[in-house]
């Protein structure tokens, strides 16, 4: 209480007007590193601007907007999108920024949003790095309003440090107050403010090995983005960068190398977009002159495995610690696959509003295992999540050339009573990725095991039902599966800013019968029963399993629409997809499994093998193993 006291005192005499005057112009003029978006530029010049799939006016008379999401008001106040402005290279876009700004001088600062660190840091880069933009051709008055507000800012961001725990966005904190204090050097305590609290807060974000607490490559680039900012703003200055600035970005920008496809785009976990190629190389440029891959994410828990042209990323952690897991999604265990330069397996993506939020920070948006329906993880109305696996467990091997990865989580323990372990093989010559799927559970539970795919694969369901063909790349490959039922089904994509078409190969159980069957512990694989066709479930209707005996619990089936690609909000659980009838699997022959060989040898696993991990015993056991192979050209 007298904290906060202190901390709102400190804040209002910060903010007080006239207690210093500001120079008419910056000491050392900054220049933006990054380019804009010209497209963005013209829309915003119209007086619109897009925000995760919607439209929304730029209402400049009114700044006050209460009504809109936190990540509008915050992309809005931050003023980043000047640079989309100047993209536009024109005299009209340049009285349009200058407008804009006026507008928001005029602004009474009475959004909590104004006197938010992170929002204000990013403000003030932008003003700085745009200045010759849109403020040095004008009048003095300008000039002078403008640069008073600045140090206004500055003295507000001063007097909000330390910071709580905000991950990534407290660099842009940091980042503002040091582009003030070499824009206004006579205010000497805003650098040294700055070089007191950079290094405990580059601590407190970074894990040893390099990996954001996060655990979001979103995030890593975002902390190496403003790590090259303030690297740049020093040297603009001419400037020496401090010791712990240049370790920082030494750190960050190995591990964001590591968490790039082959196309450049980062992977999708934990909040991320793809982002254009251009734009991450640029930061690393920007940011560590050597080009080092980190070796290993041991403390971030992301397992790289790498062989031939093939790449498969997993998350193998827990999710981000409280205060740090606002972007959190639901996908312990799940995995990326790509092949050269084309993605084949993907998590879905993410939004940063509304319904598309919460559903594609859910489980079932990625390529991961869903039981009886739900999350893993379940979210709480600040945005953090209020229950989380309490153990993730993995080991990585290699054995000539070939990887080996053993994973499992007790996400579902709580709920279900369940945990599940993921074994993974990826061959030497990656061109063959086997999985095997072990749910340990209290009673039988549904399942929908799901490997959602990048809108530029080519997917069908083969005639007999027993695979599905896939094209990408001029490549072809094959996915095949054991003790479930196979089915293709629609998905979406979001990993580049905008919701795509896609599809989604998901096993299911089979019909009740059956999973009693496969599921009874002395039951061997080979004899288990084979899997039948899915009940059929339609889009107008909720659908139960068919009856199965009154000692099995049954779930309900929720089928729900895929979303028009123009709509903005999400039914729920769209990223489901809507559940087809599915053809029968047939029957696996001798010749089959010999040419789709066990996931792990006998020696390593098989079926009905507990986790190593002290799981308890539990009273069923499903397994299902899968293949995705390359086809012979």
């Amino acid at each position: 209480m007298i904290r906060q006291w202190a901390r709102d005192a400190k804040l209002s005499i910060a903010r007080l007007p006239g207690l210093s005057r500001a120079p008419e112009a910056p000491a050392n003029l900054l220049r933006d590193l990054w380019p804009g978006d010209a497209t963005i530029g013209a829309r915003l010049l119209s007086g619109r601007f897009r925000f995760d799939f919607r439209d929304y006016v730029l209402d400049t008379a009114n700044w006050e907007q209460p009504g809109l999401p936190d990540p509008v008001r915050q992309w809005l106040h931050g003023f980043t999108w000047l640079r989309d402005l100047r993209a536009l290279g024109s005299d009209e876009a340049r009285l349009g920024a200058r407008a804009i700004v006026d507008s928001w001088l005029d602004h009474p600062a009475t959004d909590p949003l104004v006197a938010d660190a992170a929002t204000t840091g990013a403000r003030l880069g932008a003003w700085t790095g745009q200045y010759d933009f849109f403020a040095a051709s004008a009048d003095i008055s300008f000039r002078r309003r403008l640069m008073d507000r600045l140090l206004l800012e500055a003295r507000t961001i001063s007097a909000l440090l330390p910071l709580p725990a905000q991950g990534w966005r407290g660099l842009s904190a940091l980042k503002g107050l040091l582009a003030a204090a070499v824009s206004i050097p006579s205010q000497r305590g805003f650098f040294t403010r700055y070089l007191r609290y950079l290094e405990p807060e580059i601590e407190r974000i970074l894990l040893s090995d390099g990996c954001l607490v996060e655990r979001s490559p979103e995030a890593q680039l975002q902390a190496a983005r403003e790590l090259a900012e303030m690297s740049a703003i020093l040297r603009m200055a001419q400037m020496p960068l401090p010791p712990v600035l240049v370790t920082g970005l030494a750190r960050v920008c190995p591990v964001l190398r590591a968490m790039r496809h082959a196309d450049g785009g980062l992977m999708l976990f934990n909040g991320a977009n793809a982002h254009a190629s251009s734009f991450i190389d640029t930061v690393l440029q920007y940011g560590a002159r050597q080009r080092l891959l980190a070796p290993s994410l041991a403390d971030g828990r992301f397992f790289r495995l790498t062989a031939g042209k093939s790449l498969l990323m997993a998350d193998g952690g827990v999710p981000a610690p409280a205060g740090f897991d606002g972007q959190a999604h639901g996908g312990p265990l799940s995995f990326e696959f790509s092949h050269g330069r084309h993605r084949i397996f993907v998590n879905c993506g993410s939004a940063s509003t509304g319904a598309w939020e919460r559903a594609l920070r859910g489980t079932a948006a990625h390529t991961t295992m869903v039981l009886d329906g739900r999350s893993c993880v379940d979210f709480s109305s600040n945005g953090g999540l209020s229950r989380r696996p309490a153990h993730v467990k993995a080991k990585h091997e290699t054995h000539d050339g070939s990887h080996w990865l053993e994973m499992s989580h007790d996400g579902y323990r709580a709920t279900l009573g369940a945990d599940w372990q993921r074994r993974l093989y990826l061959s030497d010559d990656g061109f063959s990725l086997r999985g095997e799927e072990t749910v340990s559970c209290e009673r039988v539970v549904p399942f929908a095991l799901r490997f959602h795919l990048h809108p530029d694969v080519e997917a069908r369901l083969s005639d007999e039902g027993d695979e599905v063909l896939l094209d990408v790349g001029g490549l072809s490959w094959r996915f095949r599966q054991e003790g479930g039922t196979l089915a293709l089904e629609p998905g979406v994509y979001v990993g580049n800013g905008e919701i795509e078409a896609t599809l989604q190969i998901v096993v299911t159980n089979p019909r009740p019968r059956a999973v009693v069957e496969m599921s009874r512990p002395e039951v061997a694989r080979s004899e288990a029963a084979g899997p039948e066709a899915a009940p059929r479930v339609t889009t107008e209707s909720v659908t139960a399993m068919e009856e199965a005996p009154s000692s099995i619990p049954v779930a309900e089936t929720v089928p729900v629409a895929v979303p028009e690609l123009s709509e903005t909000e999400p039914p729920d659980r769209a990223v489901e997809g809507v559940a087809q009838e599915a053809a029968p699997v047939s029957e696996v022959s001798s010749q089959d499994m010999k040419n789709a060989a066990p996931v792990m040898q006998p020696t390593e696993a098989g079926a009905g093998k507990p986790p190593a991990d002290g799981t308890r015993e539990a009273p069923f056991r499903c397994v299902v193993q899968w293949l995705a192979e390359r086809l012979p050209v």
